[in-house]
C-alpha cells in the first residue's frame, strides 16, 4: 500500500470512529496536513499518529452549584487525557457551557 493510500485509510478510520466530534476532527485534519511530509518520507510514523490521536482516558463530570439568587445550577466539566507516554498529563478540566467532549 502507498503511503498516500494508507494515509487516507488512517483518516477514514478517525473519522468513521468519531464522526460527530467536529472540533476533534478538525484538530486531526490540521496535524494530518502538516505531518503529510513525514508520513510520506517514513511510514512508521503514521503507525504512532494513529495510537496517539486515541485518548487513554477520558472523564465527564458534573458540578452542582447554587446561585446568587438560590437556584440550583450543574455544571458538565470534561478532561481528555491523550497520552502519557512524555510524562504528566498536559491540560486541564474545562467547564464552559460550549465545551463539549471533542
Amino acid at each position: 500500500m502507498s503511503a498516500a493510500a494508507k494515509i487516507a485509510a488512517v483518516r477514514a478510520n478517525i473519522r468513521q470512529r468519531d464522526p460527530d466530534q467536529k472540533e476533534f476532527l478538525q484538530a486531526v485534519d490540521e496535524v494530518f496536513e502538516s505531518l503529510t511530509p513525514v508520513f510520506e518520507k517514513d511510514p512508521k510514523y503514521l503507525d504512532v499518529f494513529e495510537r496517539l490521536v486515541e485518548p487513554e482516558r477520558q472523564i465527564a463530570f458534573r458540578v452542582p452549584w447554587v446561585d446568587d439568587n438560590g437556584k440550583q445550577q450543574v455544571n458538565r466539566g470534561f478532561r481528555v487525557q491523550m497520552s502519557s507516554a512524555l510524562g504528566p498529563y498536559k491540560g486541564g478540566l474545562r467547564f464552559h457551557p460550549t465545551v463539549n467532549l471533542s
